[in-house]
């Protein structure tokens, strides 16, 4: 098959993927041409992009979109000349799903269950071509490993409001008045767009008296290493895909707390999903002070939970079948 592939938002969930689609495939990776001439420099390159975009879709039986955002709403403003893929994760249905004609996408992918219905509820007509195929992690990178518990816990993410880290703070600052000695560590560099925010973040643990319990590590190059310095992880935000930080910790083997956002409990039972604060800390210190053999079963609960539902050899091989079987029409709802 001849599999065009486009993406300009992060690789960061695609890479696994991509190159399983390049071993089976013959793929072509869409680049954009753009010129700096200083007369008439935004026409001429929506004309260039359009263009492009254009060629991918001719060149190829079918195009595969990463993201369901700006690629996939320009493509389907064009003749429709091969067959469409699109994956959607999150911020795509809030900003771009209302400017896709969808009557173009031959198969839509979701990254949980949550998510699909989100969509239905507002694009009912997708029922018969969309289908969940969960988020997932590499689980030969992210391993278990021996560190002995010492309370240190822990958040890996943007530093933005929608992850609630101020409010984890504010847990914490309630969690160790019980237990003194826990230990925060907030991996995630300043959004360029919440910059008031990440700086309220280091100013509350400043008043609060937490400098010496928080441990600020900006931007995580190596969150395989991260974890290693973590016993718990928290996933805080309020509206998610399927967020891969806390899926890598599980895979690693680390304890792992979340808030109930929508589709949460995909990821996790509810034993371990939380609403308030109280909870939060409720079931944090109830997992500080259990027995090192329950740790060590639940450190093999959350791996085994990740290699059966979150494992990417599972999805890429899912992703990949679906796209084939779009290309070559054997494609059945299931």
């Amino acid at each position: 098959m001849k599999l065009g592939v486009a993406i300009e938002d992060t690789w960061d969930f695609f890479h696994e993927i991509y190159a399983d689609f390049q071993s089976h495939h013959d793929v072509t990776l869409f680049e954009r041409r753009e010129t700096n001439s200083p007369v008439f420099y935004t026409r001429i390159n929506r004309y260039l992009f359009n263009q492009d975009l254009a060629k991918l879709m001719q060149d190829n039986d079918l195009v595969f979109f990463e993201w369901s955002s700006h690629l996939l709403a320009a493509a389907t403003r064009l003749p429709k000349t091969c067959k469409i893929v699109t994956r959607l994760h999150r911020f795509e249905l809030n900003e771009w799903a209302d400017q896709i004609d969808w009557d173009k996408v031959d198969l839509l992918i979701v990254v949980c269950e949550n998510k699909k219905q989100e969509v239905l509820k507002r694009f009912p007509q997708l029922a018969e071509k969309i289908e969940v195929v969960y988020e997932a992690v590499d689980t030969e990178k992210f391993v278990p490993d021996d560190k002995p518990f010492a309370g240190d816990i822990g958040i890996l993410c943007h530093m933005t409001p929608r992850k609630r880290v101020y409010e984890l703070i504010l847990a914490f600052y309630d969690a160790i008045k019980l237990n003194p000695n826990l230990k925060l560590h907030v991996g995630g560099g300043m959004h360029v767009a919440h910059r008031d925010y990440y700086e309220a973040l280091v100013d509350t643990v400043d008043r609060l008296g937490l400098n010496d319990h928080v441990q600020f590590y900006g931007h995580v190059d190596d969150p395989k290493s991260w974890y290693k310095k973590v016993d718990v992880v928290f996933s805080n935000g309020y509206s998610e895909g399927l967020q891969v930080s806390p899926l890598e910790a599980m895979s690693s083997g680390r304890y792992v707390l979340s808030h109930f956002w929508p589709g949460a409990d995909e990821m996790l039972p509810r034993d371990y999903l939380y609403f308030t604060n109280d909870e939060l800390v409720q079931k944090l210190l109830a997992y500080a002070s259990s027995t090192n053999d329950f740790k060590k079963d639940q450190s093999a609960f959350m791996r085994n939970r990740v290699l059966e539902l979150f494992n990417i050899e599972n999805t890429r091989r899912q992703i990949r079948e679906l796209t084939e079987a779009i290309a070559d029409g054997s494609y059945n709802k299931a």
